[in-house]
């Protein structure tokens, strides 16, 4: 069967070959309690991460680039995949964190299929994914987290090969949108979605412009998080704007947008977040 998951739509003959994406079936790389996302997704244990190995996005500077490209992890069933769920349950996890999903969201459905969780589950998406596929497994999503990476199609295009990141973003966002925002004593985000941004090296006029469209795409109760973790690391040797850190002047500048549109519930980042050490150990 040809695969037409992602936006892609490679035609891989999956599980037979690797797609775009890198992967045949489902990969995972690690799962354990990380401490590391927003407040209101980690709140008091942690999530339950399952980071997927492979990506069909393949931004070149990947902080989990091992993942992305599909070089870490081992191969499981869906019936071990639901085993791996029910054991970071029963670790503490405050939330079941689906990490890089999209491409393999037909298979993650069938996992949960077979046993619903019985904390929220959490959608974590590069946002590049289609209105189909995510509708196939919003039954089983409580939360969705995804990253809207990209607004300029020369960027997208510079950084991924994809020039129509973000008119596929944006009609996945604005469907992850309408999931109801519920929160749970303490504040913990029981559903509903927390739209990620990473501001990138000399690109905050972009930022902007995301932020802009964020600010009519949300309701106005949506929390918002602005990363500053960005890290030179990956396939970034031909992209010499991408060797530095973002400067506290240009991270400024785009927390302050967002106060100025209306937000009033953003995550930031200390300059300390742009480092490897936040980045796992694979294989765990």
């Amino acid at each position: 069967m040809q695969c037409k998951l992602c936006p892609v739509r490679c035609g891989a003959d999956r599980p037979n070959a690797a797609g775009r994406c890198g992967v045949k079936g489902l990969t995972v790389a690690k799962a354990y309690l990380h401490p590391y996302e927003e407040p209101p997704i980690c709140h008091t244990n942690g999530a339950g991460a399952v980071f997927f190995g492979g990506c069909s996005l393949r931004c070149v500077f990947c902080q989990n680039y091992e993942l992305s490209r599909a070089q870490r992890g081992r191969e499981v069933t869906p019936k071990e995949l639901s085993e791996i769920f029910l054991s970071l349950e029963e670790a503490g996890a405050d939330v079941i964190d689906l990490v890089t999903p999209d491409h393999v969201s037909d298979l993650i459905a069938e996992a949960l299929a077979l046993r619903r969780p019985g904390v929220p589950v959490v959608y974590n998406s590069s946002g590049y994914a289609t209105v189909d596929a995510l509708r196939r497994i919003d039954p089983f999503i409580d939360v969705y987290l995804p990253d809207l990476k990209f607004c300029d199609p020369t960027l997208s295009n510079r950084y991924t090969g994809r020039s129509d990141y973000f008119e596929v973003a944006k009609k996945a966002i604005s469907f992850m949108a309408q999931k109801p925002l519920k929160r749970r004593e303490g504040g913990a985000i029981e559903s509903g979605i927390l739209v990620r941004h990473l501001v990138l090296p000399g690109a905050t006029g972009d930022s902007l412009k995301i932020l802009d469209f964020l600010a009519h795409a949300l309701p106005q109760t949506s929390p918002l998080s602005i990363m500053r973790q960005y890290t030179p690391m990956g396939d970034i040797e031909s992209f010499p704007e991408l060797r530095r850190r973002v400067t506290s002047r240009e991270y400024r500048r785009v927390v302050d947008y967002a106060f100025a549109l209306g937000f009033s519930e953003i995550y930031t980042q200390s300059k300390e977040s742009a480092s490897a050490s936040y980045i796992p150990d694979w294989d765990g």
